[in-house]
């Protein structure tokens, strides 16, 4: 099988990151922070650790502003819940996954104001929109860094600056490009940052983190325990133990452990600078067949190795059903819930099948889809 659905998931994953996960189940699955046990202790220092790991990567300075969760999806609804009260108003764009809009379309009912930023046929944003849809009671703004539909890489930087300005929040839904492009949560301005860790950080499913950059006090959105304060029936009030009611996915954390440092050793540049590189071979072979329509932005420096594209004439999910059956090529047609940035696009009827390269393909791998695509187009 050549995968290439890297945007929903990467695979494989380095091999540490396995071996990572079965010694954690075989050698010290207890459950850390309640026990004094070396297994215990064991899996609380390497919760700890990976703390410290996600905090390095992403320049904050306290780990224990580090909050795990399972996805990039439990991660959104916590800031946005949290954050956002009656009277309250966010911004946000079309080409944001439904993990964000639905959340903030929720809170309509309880009084939360929203503006939705319309976006560009390749995916962009125009910062001057953005800024005009600022009002005197905006708390919060919400992009994705990067589209998971387009690729379009969003100017999180600039964004942040235009928060700064206005004195609002900052929340970055860094999905698709955590492990693969450089964020620096203060440099940036960046107040929370939302990831999965089971794409570009190369963890297993069922993990994700929360990294907190603001005074801003997040409600939590449940209780139970912690393994702290224990003899009180009020749920401790500071971070991280305040956001993280419940067992942690130590087997889980024990693998974005592993994860994040095969990619602090190989380095970001590196991940990225390899995923262009296969990005560009894969535009530039689709651009020679003119029954192949490829979305996004004309230069790969305003995108990463996230790539929609569709044959004349043929449905999204019947193209995705050739490659897989017949040549065995892994992707994902359909909406890829994220429904308005296909409306952007123009493809809110036809779908689109989207190929998401990851740091352990090939060219042999591009090139295998390519020769597909060129067959399968006839």
């Amino acid at each position: 099988m050549i995968y290439l659905d890297n945007a929903a998931t990467t695979f494989p994953k380095p091999s540490s990151v396995y071996k990572s996960v079965m010694r954690a189940m075989t050698v010290y699955g207890a459950n850390p922070g309640r026990g004094s046990h070396a297994m215990a202790i064991e899996g609380a220092r390497i919760i700890y650790e990976t703390r410290e790991l996600l905090a390095e990567l992403f320049n904050l300075d306290d780990p224990m502003r580090v909050i795990f969760t399972f996805n990039a999806t439990d991660s959104l609804n916590i800031a946005i819940k949290g954050i956002l009260n009656s009277g309250d108003h966010v911004v946000t764009t079309e080409m944001e996954h439904n993990s964000v809009l639905r959340p903030i379309k929720k809170l309509e009912s309880s009084g939360v104001e929203n503006t939705i930023v319309r976006c560009a046929s390749d995916g962009t944003i125009n910062l001057v929109d953005l800024e005009s849809a600022i009002k005197d009671n905006t708390k919060l703004i919400v992009t994705t860094h990067v589209s998971n539909l387009t690729g379009t890489i969003f100017p999180a930087e600039e964004i942040g600056k235009i928060c700064k300005k206005h004195n609002i929040l900052y929340l970055l839904d860094a999905s698709q490009s955590a492990g693969v492009l450089p964020i620096d949560i203060k440099k940036y301005n960046i107040s929370f940052l939302a990831m999965p860790g089971h794409k570009g950080l190369l963890g297993p499913q069922g993990t994700g983190a929360l990294l907190i950059n603001s005074d801003m006090q997040i409600e939590k959105l449940k209780e139970g325990g912690t393994g702290s304060q224990s003899s009180s029936l009020e749920h401790p009030n500071f971070y991280p133990d305040k956001l993280e009611a419940g067992t942690h996915n130590l087997p889980g954390i024990a693998g974005l452990n592993a994860g994040l440092k095969y990619i602090l050793n190989r380095g970001i540049e590196s991940i990225y600078s390899h995923e262009k590189g296969l990005l560009d071979i894969f535009i530039a072979e689709m651009r020679k067949n003119p029954k192949i329509k490829i979305y996004g932005p004309e230069s790969i420096e305003h995108r990463i190795g996230v790539v929609p594209i569709n044959i004349n004439g043929m449905d999204s999910s019947e193209v995705a059903d050739i490659l897989d059956t017949e040549y065995r090529i892994a992707v994902r047609p359909g909406l890829h819930c994220a429904p308005l940035a296909h409306k952007a696009i123009g493809t809110e009827k036809l779908g689109a099948v989207r190929f998401g390269v990851g740091p352990f393909n090939k060219i042999t791998d591009i090139m295998a889809a390519v020769d597909a695509l060129n067959k399968i187009s006839g």
